[in-house]
C-alpha cells in the first residue's frame, strides 16, 4: 500500500473503540491522521460519515468512510498486508476469533457496563453475569500467551478494555469482582498485551482516565 494513501480516523480520546483502531493500524504500521470529536458537539464531518450511528470511531481512508470498529479492523487487515495478521489465515481460526470478538462486543462490555453503572438488583445481576463470562474467557486464555498465540491478534485487541480500562473502573468505584487472584490467566494476558511497544504508546494516563470515569460517575450519580 503506498504511503500516499489518505487515512484519517475520527475518534474520541477515552473510546475504548477508538483506542482498538488506533492500535490495529500501529501494528500494520500505517500512517494516519487522528482527529478528535467531540462527542456533545459532534462534528458535521462525522454526520456525514457515519449518519446511520452517528458515533466514532470512522476510518476514512482515500475519502471512503468506514464505521463500527470491529468492522474497521477487518478492513485495516484485508487492505494493509504488511504486519502482522489480524485475524488468522485458518478460516476455523477466523471462525473462532470472529465468536469471541462479537462475544466480547455483544455480551460481555454490557455486562461491565451493568456491574459498574448499574443500580440495586442490575448491578448485581451484572457482577454475575460478568462473572460468568470472565470464567470463560480465564479457560479460553489458559496456556496461551495472547488470545491471538504469540502474536497479538482480533480478539486481544477487542479485549484490551479488559486488559486497561476495566481494573481502573473498579478502583475507581470499589468493586472486586475482577481480580488477579481470580483470574491469573487473564491478568497475565493483560500484562503481556499490554507491555506490547505498539500498544503501551496508545494507552491513555491512569489519572486521565480516573478523571473521564469520575465525571462518567457523577452523572450517572445525579441522574439517578
Amino acid at each position: 500500500m503506498a504511503d500516499d494513501q489518505e487515512v484519517k480516523l475520527f475518534g474520541a480520546w477515552g473510546s475504548p473503540s477508538t483506542r482498538r483502531v488506533e492500535i490495529a493500524l500501529k501494528l500494520k504500521g500505517v500512517k494516519y491522521e487522528y482527529i478528535e470529536e467531540d462527542l456533545k458537539n459532534k462534528s458535521p464531518l462525522l454526520l456525514t460519515y457515519n449518519p446511520v450511528h452517528k458515533k466514532v470511531p470512522v476510518l476514512l481512508h482515500n475519502g471512503k468512510p468506514i464505521a463500527e470498529s470491529l468492522i474497521i479492523l477487518e478492513y485495516i487487515d484485508d487492505t494493509w498486508q504488511q504486519g502482522p495478521p489480524i485475524l488468522p489465515k485458518d478460516p476455523y481460526q477466523r471462525s473462532k476469533a470472529r465468536f469471541w470478538a462479537k462475544f466480547l462486543d455483544d455480551k460481555f462490555a454490557p455486562q461491565i457496563w451493568k456491574a459498574c453503572w448499574g443500580e440495586g438488583e442490575e448491578r448485581d445481576k451484572g457482577i454475575e453475569e460478568a462473572t460468568e463470562s470472565l470464567k470463560l474467557l480465564e479457560n479460553e486464555i489458559k496456556g496461551k500467551k495472547l488470545f491471538g498465540g504469540d502474536n497479538v491478534g482480533l480478539v486481544d485487541i477487542v479485549a484490551h478494555f479488559m486488559a486497561y480500562w476495566s481494573e481502573i473502573l473498579q478502583q475507581l468505584l470499589g468493586l472486586d469482582f475482577f481480580t488477579r487472584e481470580k483470574y491469573p490467566n487473564l491478568f497475565n494476558w493483560g500484562d503481556e498485551f499490554c507491555n506490547c511497544s505498539f500498544v503501551k504508546e496508545n494507552l491513555p494516563p491512569k489519572h486521565e482516565l480516573v478523571l473521564i470515569f469520575k465525571g462518567l460517575t457523577n452523572s450517572y450519580t445525579s441522574s439517578a
